[in-house]
């Protein structure tokens, strides 16, 4: 039997994320962070949504590298200062998306 951790790198994200009975993996930050390094040749720009500053160190490298296309945080008001400095002008907020993607019934 393969341990919980031992997930093939061809499974979706979907199970990369969560494990044996749909338990949120506690070490999915760093995981997230290896996996975006491991399959930095296969991507042309990285869309990383957080607003956790556990991920400023890659999003630093990723602008770097310019491989960073868009950090999206999902709310403006709750989200690491260490993101902004970090992403620089590569922000955004969900905040700002709902007008564009809100459906209003007619």
């Amino acid at each position: 039997m393969a341990k919980k951790n031992n997930i093939p790198n061809d499974e979706p994200i979907e199970t990369k994320l969560w494990g044996a009975a749909d338990k949120l993996r506690k070490n999915i930050d760093a995981e997230l962070v290896l996996q975006a390094m491991i399959d930095f040749a296969a991507y042309e720009k990285a869309v990383i949504v957080s607003g956790d500053g556990d991920f400023h160190c890659l999003i630093k490298y990723l602008r770097e590298k310019n491989k960073l296309k868009i950090v999206l945080a999902p709310d403006m008001d709750k989200y690491s200062g260490l993101l902004k400095k970090a992403a620089g002008t590569n922000l955004a907020f969900m905040n700002d998306l709902k007008n564009k993607l809100e459906y209003i019934k007619v």
